[in-house]
């Protein structure tokens, strides 16, 4: 069963542009500030991934060195090699005063587990952001909708209150022409200027709401507050069906969170295997005397390869710590994962019940406005014949108010336990007004 407010149309400010549901969101995705961060965020995940498998390729360093000997090194020469006595030295200095080095050094690894685990967290982390731009777009739809809402239904407020300022205005005329002809008495008049006054007031207060919520919709779209928009008077929902249920993104986040440190735990346990190296020099040495007339300058060309195996014997049992810490934290990810699911189940079955309440109520409600209107208007023209009393108007008004706010409430249960439904069904990114 289709149901249709239709509100009457508010006057708009000049050039003021009227966006739709959807509009509003697909502004809110250029222009939000949260989601610019989020994509950021994408951008610098993508940039750490490639930083990590960056540690595969060659190293290559350029080194040049000068140094000059203002004493030479002392070298101890055993006399043994020149026939002498075993066990005795002699003092020598070999060497030239200018040393110059120029070499580039090359290193590679071959196997390093490290290196491959950082790769691996890379890519998880980069799932994780991805998701969690996910959760940020659908929180934005989500305040947006709301917002949304709830501007519609205090347009709708606006519009029982301007219907029941015209409906006692009528009231008051009448009433003082009554007072003129001394038929009631000025107390009368009193109680109905009174709830004018009240009416009048109250609109005050429903209008500067309604400029709150407008104020902080265009905040979460990412336009300035000074841009003049308007959203659509018309409310049209209806009985939606039941939405098929899909993993939810933070179940999805805790999955991958999971993931994440899994492979911390392997990449903790492959910190014990040796890593290998490959590294290797090429260069020239070059040697010189400034001393005339034996000075030089001569340059000796040097390289060579290698590998280098390394392995950490005991570190004192940090690893261990580290891999027992790591298993209980992945023992807290699996009952997280285990807590969203049931807390998800349990909400759907509550939004599920609200939201068949709620529908019922704004069916009932309505009816009971039609109904309120026809015994205000009976009540005000057996007034006027003189067989009610103002008490009997004023109460039969206060009625149609009563049932104008329950319906109100009503739709409001209904659209935010639609919307809750959507977003822990996992559709929230469906939203549409359906017409």
């Amino acid at each position: 069963m289709l149901l249709v407010i239709i509100i009457t149309v508010l006057a708009l400010p000049l050039n003021a542009q009227i966006l739709t549901l959807q509009q509003c969101i697909d502004t809110a995705q250029v222009h939000n500030k949260n989601l610019q961060i989020g994509m950021n965020n994408k951008a610098l995940s993508v940039q750490k991934s490639k930083e990590a498998k960056a540690g595969l390729i060659p190293k290559i360093t350029a080194i040049t060195e000068y140094k000059y000997y203002t004493e030479m090194p002392t070298q101890l020469m055993p006399l043994s090699a020149f026939n002498g006595p075993v066990g005795k030295f002699k003092e020598t200095q070999f060497g030239v005063p200018h040393n110059i080095n120029a070499n580039l050094q090359l290193t590679m690894p071959l196997y390093n587990s490290q290196i491959f685990g950082a790769i691996k967290t890379t890519e998880i982390a980069e799932e994780l952001t991805e998701l969690q731009y996910q959760k940020t777009e659908e929180q934005i739809f989500f305040e947006i909708s709301n917002l949304y809402y709830n501007a519609q239904i205090l347009n709708q407020q606006l519009f029982f209150i301007d219907t029941n300022i015209i409906n006692t205005s009528k009231l008051l005329e009448n009433i003082k022409l009554l007072k003129d002809q001394l038929m009631v008495k000025a107390t009368d008049v009193s109680k109905v200027q009174l709830q004018l006054e009240q009416l009048n007031t109250q609109r005050e207060i429903i209008n500067s709401k309604y400029e709150q919520v407008m104020n902080a919709l265009k905040f979460t779209m990412g336009i300035p507050i000074i841009q003049n928009i308007q959203i659509e008077q018309n409310i049209s929902f209806q009985k939606s069906n039941e939405y098929a249920s899909s993993v939810t993104v933070d179940v999805r986040i805790t999955e991958v969170q999971n993931r994440l440190l899994l492979n911390e735990l392997r990449t903790l346990k492959r910190s014990r295997i040796p890593t290998l190296s490959l590294f290797g020099t090429y260069g020239n040495t070059g040697y010189g005397y400034d001393e005339k007339p034996n000075d030089f300058l001569k340059f000796y060309p040097v390289g060579f390869v290698g590998v280098q195996l390394t392995s950490t014997l005991f570190n004192g049992t940090i690893t261990k710590r580290k891999i027992n810490q790591k298993k209980i934290e992945i023992q807290n990810s699996e009952i997280q994962m285990n807590l969203i699911t049931e807390q998800n189940t349990m909400l759907i079955g509550n939004a599920k019940r609200q939201k068949i309440v709620a529908y019922k109520s704004t069916e009932t409600t309505l009816e009971q406005i039609k109904l309120a209107k026809a015994i205000y208007e009976q009540t005000s023209l057996q007034q006027h014949e003189g067989t009610a009393t103002l008490t009997d108007v004023l109460l039969a008004d206060n009625s149609i108010r009563e049932a104008q706010q329950a319906y109100l409430s009503a739709i409001i249960d209904y659209l935010k336990a639609d919307l809750e439904l959507k977003k822990l069904t996992g559709n929230i990114g469906s939203i549409t007004i359906k017409r």
